[in-house]
């Protein structure tokens, strides 16, 4: 588990991130960030378009920033936080659960919960994940 300040860091730098979020049709922005097993934290936001199906949410931006930065072979997440602009429960969708679990199966993950910050893990969000070790 992450000690209270660490988690507390992280958070913040999810809530800036969605400072930048591109949601003119939702008004719903998003901030997410990842801290990898290296220490180093990246965030993303949401990024939305008029053709809805090509929406980005701020988990997968985080994860492809950190990726687009470092390849994908030091990508491996320890934690991430997401937070919203609205202060309403929000916890990562399936899609962002999938690819999240790609690089951080053992992840522990902060988001915005009806009673506040809640914690889970990422085996508890998305038990029985599908991943490239179910092709061998």
């Amino acid at each position: 588990m992450l000690p209270d300040s660490q988690r507390d860091s992280l958070l913040a730098s999810a809530r800036r991130a969605y400072e930048h979020a591109y949601a003119p049709y939702s008004k719903f922005r998003v901030g997410a960030a990842i801290l990898l097993e290296d220490g180093q934290i990246f965030t993303g936001c949401n990024v939305e378009n008029a053709s809805y199906g090509l929406t980005n949410c701020a988990e997968r931006t985080a994860v492809f920033s950190a990726i687009s930065t470092l390849g994908p072979e030091r990508v491996r997440i320890r934690a991430l936080a997401v937070v919203n602009d609205r202060q309403v429960a929000c916890s990562p969708c399936g899609a962002c659960r999938q690819v999240l679990s790609e690089f951080g199966r053992d992840a522990e993950i902060y988001y915005l919960g009806p009673q506040g910050i809640e914690r889970s893990s990422m085996r508890e969000l998305l038990p029985d994940c599908f991943g490239s070790d179910s092709l061998t």
